[in-house]
């Protein structure tokens, strides 16, 4: 392993991609620290951690802690998100998106440039509610009124801008994909604070040791299984018939066609608590008795809110894989270089064979993503964990860490030298 990142200085495309990423996480980072004008740190963060277990803790540990300190990232990343779950659902509905969709390169930088729009139209209105909540809160801002309101509006929506900017310089200066890697920093920062507490509690005997220990096994279960099924794949046999091109003879080989248990990796839970937060963040602070209500029951760790977070887990998972791989061109694609699976006929049945296995796969790994992100979070909510660190963190940082080594491992075994693994490669998702 040491030898293996000692070849990273020796590929300067690559170091220079690693630094440019490592460079930009750190700006992330600092901005982190700048807390948005008008707001008294001192109470909000002794006021978010009466709330860890609450949406507060759900976007304090996605946004790495600025929602604690009201930094000027305090959105973090989720309205970007959003948008782009917006987009591509009306997508579906709308011909012009449909059509800018197929048109290759040009059509996709307009449909980006859509939802930077939709970015700025949802930062807005997040900002609006939670500095009209905050504003309300007493001791929590300084001068409460408009004035607070609007700047905070402005400020919050600039951070959530720079941060979109700085995740599309990521995946196209550096390496891995900007905004998961901004995500993944926000959650491993508050890793060593989350220890921190959890020891303290056990000296001070808030928390048994064995307690602690059990949460230990928990996490490194999950974390093994997390391994385990990101690295899963299921094989379609493909065979190609030989073809005679002049005097030589083409093909003839057998190969596979891997389909991915999980082919939208962590996309899903990354979305569907993007949209739970949305609407939780501005009924939180409406003081309509029956949107009180709504939100009671919106709350991280309710059964409503479990069952809704994994509807919508299994949703995006079917949703994302059917955007990102059609069965149709692959199937058009295989008779078009003469390949075909044995038994299954080429064209259209070929093509509904394999969209009848990719969702038999995608079911299990809807299953399989759901009970890492909600049990891991329902256990450790029973044992009063002091940090809102569950099997969604588990999922995304385990996720995003094996997809960033695939991209290194790929830009090392180009230039002849060896990967993490000496045996076998580090199976990416895409």
């Amino acid at each position: 392993m040491l030898s293996s990142i000692g070849n990273i200085a020796k590929i300067p495309e690559l170091k220079r991609r690693v630094i440019f990423t490592l460079l930009m996480l750190l700006v992330y980072r600092v901005g982190v620290h700048i807390p948005t004008p008008g707001i008294n740190t001192v109470a909000l963060k002794d006021f978010i951690s009466r709330f860890q277990q609450t949406l507060f803790g759900m976007i304090d540990m996605f946004t790495g802690g600025a929602m604690e300190n009201f930094s000027i990232f305090s959105l973090g990343i989720m309205p970007y998100i959003s948008a782009s779950i917006i987009l591509q659902l009306l997508t579906v509905v709308i011909p012009h998106l449909e059509r800018l969709s197929k048109e290759g390169e040009a059509g996709r930088k307009k449909i980006t440039q859509y939802t930077r729009y939709g970015t700025v139209v949802l930062s807005l209105i997040q900002g609006m509610g939670i500095s009209i909540g905050l504003a309300k809160t007493e001791n929590l801002v300084y001068i409460p009124g408009p004035a607070f309101v609007i700047l905070s509006m402005i400020t919050l929506t600039a951070g959530t801008a720079f941060i979109m900017w700085l995740g599309e310089q990521i995946t196209e200066r550096g390496i891995g994909n900007g905004i998961s890697l901004i995500i993944f920093a926000g959650i491993v920062a508050r890793m060593p604070s989350a220890l921190g507490n959890t020891v303290q509690l056990v000296k001070t005997g808030d928390m048994g040791f064995l307690v602690l220990l059990l949460l230990l096994a928990i996490m490194i279960g999950v974390i093994g299984i997390i391994v385990f099924v990101e690295r899963g794949q299921r094989r379609i046999p493909v065979q190609y018939a030989k073809r005679v091109v002049g005097r030589r003879i083409y093909g003839g080989q057998s190969t596979h066609l891997p389909l991915k248990v999980n082919t939208a990796g962590v996309i899903p839970p990354i979305f569907a608590s993007s949209l739970m937060i949305f609407p939780a963040t501005i009924g939180q602070f409406l003081d309509v008795p029956a949107v009180t209500y709504v939100t009671s029951w919106l709350r991280p760790g309710t059964a409503v809110y479990e069952l809704l977070y994994v509807g919508l887990i299994v949703f995006f998972c079917y949703f994302y894989t059917a955007v990102t791989f059609n069965p149709v061109d692959v199937a058009d694609n295989m008779k078009k270089y003469g390949g075909y699976i044995p038994g299954i006929r080429p064209g259209k049945k070929t093509s509904q064979y394999i969209d009848k296995v990719l969702t038999r796969i995608t079911f299990g790994g809807a299953m399989y993503v759901s009970v890492v992100c909600v049990l891991p979070s329902i256990l450790m909510g029973r044992f009063n964990a002091p940090f809102y660190f569950g099997g969604t963190s588990l999922l995304i940082v385990v996720g995003v860490a094996l997809d960033t080594l695939t991209q290194i491992e790929s830009h090392m075994i180009q230039r002849h030298y060896e990967g993490f693994i000496r045996t076998g490669r580090i199976k990416g998702r895409r």
